[in-house]
């Protein structure tokens, strides 16, 4: 009787996870693949966390559903693994490999005064909401106030600003739910602080993000950089810089034209305490700085007072551990050995990891490709000598998960679920509009009557 092919796990359907699954096809070992993810959409970060207004950026979806379509691996949407869902030891029962690409998904703290007010945010909350994550549907971030200030010289930082500073008629085109909607067309928003701790000369946002900001219908730049563009900057030698640091220059040099918002762009200021009244974010204390002989940042002891009744911290990304694996607080991220998960020095066989919970949240979706491929390139190498599991058949993994309160949605479901998207984007004249209550999501997946 001829022996299954082995069965591979990847846990994550975002790019770091269909990249692994992709990577396991191209090499045509004879491998089955199946991809959990814990919500019924799969795209991970492409969905949830690229802008609204980044169509182009979305495109990359059309290469991660490839090993979908056809069904080359199969999707379990829906699939919780680990604390409330499914334990990682009832999957090692049904796979001889698992690939954990879950990410790196919560905000990291300034560490100051005022931090734990409402209306005091991490960027992943933020822009999960605007992006129509089911984990953030009840966020109802404060909008009704005239000021934000949005911590971080990245390009999350001019994501959330560049969409709190469009137009609800603007939103209107993208995918953005129509909660999101409803809340940024009642927005009271009008100055939109980025706080940058460094120089213009120093920050390496994409040139292509920073112009959008340039390119906005309703807002106007404001930089604010203590007359240092003005005095003139040296050129730096990355090219990127020098291409931020000729559109910032030009827009010190421009008088505002009035739009009815503004994008505050405040370079070498660094926020120091968060002010508050009732329990709620009223303002933001804000440092002076200014960079020594040796390059490093030095608060100047000035401080001024921003109105704000939204902070948003975007300064980066750590990860959960996963139950049943080691984990490095330090890095935010489990211990391996070119994909191989290690613990105290030795592979623990069976187990990978790829993305961020890999390597820490650094690089832009394209960086996950190779990243998979190294993870994998371990694993084919590994297979020959991991033992068998217990119960390889695939029907006894959906006994396991039924026993655990789990009905899987397939990709055939999620088809189901895209497709009432899209229908309701036609009708907003979008491409799609998001579902993004869980029950929902579930309810059109399944079949259920749409609402």
């Amino acid at each position: 009787m001829e022996q299954p092919p082995p069965r591979v796990a990847v846990i994550g359907a975002g790019p770091s996870g269909l990249y692994a699954a992709a990577a396991l096809l191209a090499s045509g070992a004879p491998v089955s693949v199946e991809v959990l993810d814990r919500l019924p959409a799969p795209y991970g970060l492409v969905r949830y966390g690229v802008a609204p207004d980044h169509v182009k950026m979305k495109s990359v979806i059309r290469v991660l559903q490839q090993p979908f379509d056809p069904a080359q691996v199969e999707f379990l949407g829906g699939v919780r693994v680990g604390e409330g869902g499914v334990p990682l030891d009832v999957l090692r029962e049904h796979f001889h490999a698992i690939v954990h690409a879950t990410g790196s998904s919560v905000d990291r703290s300034l560490g100051i005064p005022g931090e734990d007010l409402a209306g005091s945010l991490g960027s992943g909350a933020f822009v999960s909401w605007y992006c129509g994550h089911p984990d953030h549907v009840e966020l109802r971030p404060s909008l009704d106030h005239p000021g934000v200030a949005v911590v971080g010289a990245g390009n999350v930082a001019l994501d959330v600003a560049r969409v709190l500073a469009r137009s609800a008629d603007e939103m209107a085109a993208t995918d953005v739910p129509e909660p999101v909607l409803d809340a940024l067309r009642g927005s009271a928003v009008r100055d939109v602080h980025v706080l940058i701790r460094r120089g213009p000369q120093h920050v390496r946002f994409t040139p292509a993000e920073l112009r959008q900001i340039g390119e906005l219908a309703g807002a106007d730049v404001v930089v604010h950089d203590d007359g240092l563009l003005a005095d003139g900057v040296a050129e730096p030698d990355d090219k990127r810089q020098r291409q931020n640091l000729q559109l910032l220059t030009g827009w010190a040099a421009a008088q505002p034209s009035g739009k009815p918002r503004r994008v505050h762009l405040r370079f070498l200021r660094s926020p120091v305490r968060i002010l508050g009244d009732g329990g709620r974010v009223t303002g933001v204390v804000v440092e002076r700085n200014r960079i020594d002989a040796d390059g490093r940042v030095v608060g100047t002891g000035v401080e001024e007072m921003l109105d704000a009744g939204l902070v948003v911290r975007a300064i980066g990304y750590s990860a959960e551990p996963v139950p049943g694996l080691p984990f490095d607080e330090r890095t935010g991220t489990v211990p391996n050995d070119h994909g191989r998960v290690v613990r105290d020095g030795v592979p623990v066989p069976g187990a990978y990891v790829t993305g961020w919970i890999k390597r820490g949240p650094t690089g832009v979706i394209g960086t996950n490709k190779g990243d998979a491929a190294e993870t994998v390139a371990s694993l084919l190498a590994d297979l020959p000598d991991l033992p068998a599991p217990p119960h390889p058949e695939p029907e006894a993994l959906r006994e396991a998960l039924a026993e655990h309160g789990v009905r899987p949605v397939a990709w055939s479901s999620w088809l189901r679920l895209d497709a009432e998207e899209v229908r309701r984007g036609g009708l907003r004249g979008a491409e799609r509009v998001k579902v993004a209550e869980l029950a929902e999501m579930l309810d059109v997946a399944h079949g259920a009557a749409a609402r």
